[in-house]
């Protein structure tokens, strides 16, 4: 059953733009490089002796910022779909469980976010090329870069997700969202218990590691924590 709900989700984001905020959103961060580097190569390049890694932090400086926002806007999205056509009645009226549909709605979304991932890898090693940066080309690193965030966000992913589908006005989710990205923008400043600071791979332990076992460890308990409510709640 899972399978047939996961198709009719994928059918119904087919034209509403959410696969083209996934490109990009990857293309975006890496634009931004683009531009950086066309202004300033001569003195980008000057910086530091590993080229790439430099290259690498200044494409990671904005991928925090990115994911959180796709995140925010992606799930409004998706609980803005059932809601303009009052599809939730006629969903959970099928012969499917509360829970089986709320599965759907986070790898819908989870899948879209890792395609994003692994487009800013590729984005990331093309451009990387182009610039000549050397060898011996960092491909480990670039995969960290791109997937490392992608772990720490889920708790994010769980949180809005939850929110987007429990709320009844998606101003509310917005508000948060609005709120996560300031959050996620003054990371630095930020404890390392808040889990938009997660993203940025940031912490008291300079262990990237850290964050993604966070990441993934608390993103599995939103999850259930919004997938219970969910259930318990009346349908909207």
């Amino acid at each position: 059953m899972i399978g047939k709900l996961l198709q009719a989700d994928f059918i119904k984001i087919k034209r509403k733009g959410f696969w083209l905020l996934s490109f990009l959103g990857a293309f975006g961060v890496v634009g931004l490089q683009i531009v950086n580097y066309s202004l300033r190569y001569d003195w980008l390049i000057q910086q530091s002796d590993d080229k790439w890694l430099y290259y690498l932090y200044n494409v990671h400086s904005f991928t925090a910022m990115a994911l959180v926002l796709g995140i925010v806007i992606l799930t409004s999205l998706i609980a803005s779909v059932e809601d303009e056509t009052n599809a939730w009645k006629q969903l959970i009226a099928l012969p499917v469980s509360k829970m089986t549909v709320y599965l759907s709605k986070f790898t819908v979304l989870a899948t879209l976010l890792f395609i994003s991932s692994t487009l800013l890898a590729i984005f990331t090693f093309s451009y990387g090329l182009f610039l000549d940066l050397g060898e011996p080309v960092p491909y480990i690193e670039i995969l960290k870069f791109s997937f490392y965030p992608y772990c720490a966000s889920l708790p994010i992913l769980a949180f809005h997700l939850w929110i987007a589908t429990v709320s009844r006005n998606q101003g509310i989710p917005i508000t948060f969202g609005v709120i996560g990205c300031i959050a996620t923008y003054l990371a630095y400043v930020l404890p390392d218990w808040v889990i938009w600071k997660w993203p940025t791979l940031m912490n008291d332990w300079n262990d990237p590691l850290m964050n993604v076992w966070l990441g993934i460890g608390f993103g599995i308990l939103l999850y259930f924590i919004g997938m219970f409510d969910f259930i318990r709640r009346d349908v909207k």
